[in-house]
C-alpha cells in the first residue's frame, strides 16, 4: 500500500511540474517574449523532408527502378526485418508481388506470437521445400523467358539446384520455432 502512495506522489508531483512549465510559457509569450515552445507552424516546417529519407534507400540507383506501386510487406517486416533488403523480397515488391503473393496472407502465422515464448508458432499458408522451390518460381518465369547462359547450371541438374541457390538468400539462417 505504502508503494501505491509513493507512485501516486511521485506522478502528482510530475503532472504539477509539467503544468508549471506550460503556465510559464504562456505567461512568457503573453508578455510579449519569444515564446518558449515552438508554434505549430515551426513544428511542421522542421518535419519536412525535400528528398526521401536515405534511410529507406538502398542506393541511388536501385531507388529510380521502381516506376509503379510497390508492394506493401510491411505486415511481414514487423517480425522479418531482415527481409527489407533481401534481393527476391525487394525485386518482387517493386515489382508489386508482395510476401502475400507467394506465402498468401497467412493471417494466422502473422497473429500467432506463441514463438517468442517457446512456443512453435505457425507456419505461413505456403511454404516450399527444396523439390518445390523451382516448379513454384517457373510459375511466373518460364523457361523460355530465363534460358539464359547464366541458368545453364540450373536447367543441367534441375533436380539438385534450386532458384534461390543463386538469386537471393530467402532462407531463415537461424529457426527458432518448428511449425506445428
Amino acid at each position: 500500500m505504502i508503494y501505491y502512495l509513493r507512485v501516486f506522489f511521485l506522478v502528482a508531483i510530475c503532472i504539477v511540474g509539467i503544468g508549471c512549465e506550460q503556465a510559464e510559457s504562456v505567461q512568457k509569450l503573453q508578455a510579449g517574449g519569444k515564446p518558449a515552445v515552438n508554434t505549430s507552424e515551426e513544428i511542421e516546417a522542421s518535419l519536412l523532408l525535400d528528398n526521401e529519407p536515405l534511410l529507406l534507400l538502398d542506393d541511388e540507383s536501385q531507388a529510380d527502378q521502381s516506376d509503379g506501386p510497390e508492394a506493401d510487406n510491411s505486415r511481414c517486416f514487423v517480425c522479418h526485418i531482415n527481409y527489407m533488403q533481401e534481393d527476391i523480397a525487394v525485386i518482387h515488391a517493386r515489382a508489386d508481388i508482395g510476401c502475400a503473393g507467394c506465402h498468401g496472407e497467412s493471417d494466422e502465422h502473422i497473429a500467432d506470437e506463441s514463438w517468442a515464448s517457446g512456443g512453435n508458432g505457425t507456419a505461413p499458408d505456403i511454404m516450399y521445400p527444396r523439390p518445390k522451390i523451382n516448379p513454384f518460381c517457373m510459375g511466373c518465369h518460364s523457361k523460355d523467358k530465363i534460358d539464359t547462359e547464366q541458368h545453364i547450371p540450373l536447367f543441367a541438374n534441375f533436380e539438385k539446384m534450386v532458384c534461390t541457390d543463386c538469386h537471393g538468400s530467402h532462407r531463415l539462417e537461424v529457426r527458432k520455432c518448428k511449425w506445428k
